[in-house]
């Protein structure tokens, strides 16, 4: 599977890189330090060290995957539909309340935020919809809820916005 992700997701990751990149000599370096500590098996401190620098390269290789098979998009889209990077007002039928979210890449998801990923059932649901419509989100085969867009402000791609680590 491909990931849409913008030019600007695809720089942040490279910038990761680099930064892990420059970490991991001081990170294979303690290991040696921590190894030369005695008996290994009861070495706390060499199998956290060693623990530290497998997920800093883990993490390398996760996000050189991402860009080497990533699709790069363009956020450009129609003036009055909702689409990546914009701020929408949600009203939800169920609970009677509204709530205001950001469409984002899959690497820039952070639901706690309100920073909703385009492939979620959400996204995937209100993606290049209108002011005023009403849609059926499906979650799964067994359930679904309604939500009305109430509102969107156009976004950009803004490049403060973190990506996700996990």
């Amino acid at each position: 599977m491909h990931d849409e992700l913008t030019k600007v997701d695809i720089q942040k990751m490279q910038d990761e890189i680099d930064e892990r990149m420059a970490l991991n000599p001081k990170l294979r370096d303690e290991v040696r330090r921590t190894r030369e500590l005695g008996d290994l098996s009861e070495n706390d401190e060499y199998r956290s060290a060693k623990r530290e620098w497998s997920r800093n390269n883990g993490r390398i290789r996760y996000l050189k995957a991402m860009i080497e098979t990533a699709i790069v998009i363009d956020v450009e889209h129609e003036e009055d539909t909702v689409g990546l990077f914009d701020k929408i007002t949600l009203y939800y039928e169920e609970d009677e309340e509204e709530n205001d979210i950001v469409l984002v890449t899959t690497l820039r998801n952070d639901v706690l935020n309100g920073y909703v990923s385009k492939e979620s059932p959400l996204g995937k649901a209100i993606m290049g919809k209108r002011a005023g419509d009403r849609v059926m989100v499906k979650v799964n085969d067994n359930y679904s809820f309604p939500v009305v867009i109430r509102k969107i402000e156009k976004g950009h791609d803004d490049p403060t916005l973190k990506i996700s680590q996990y």
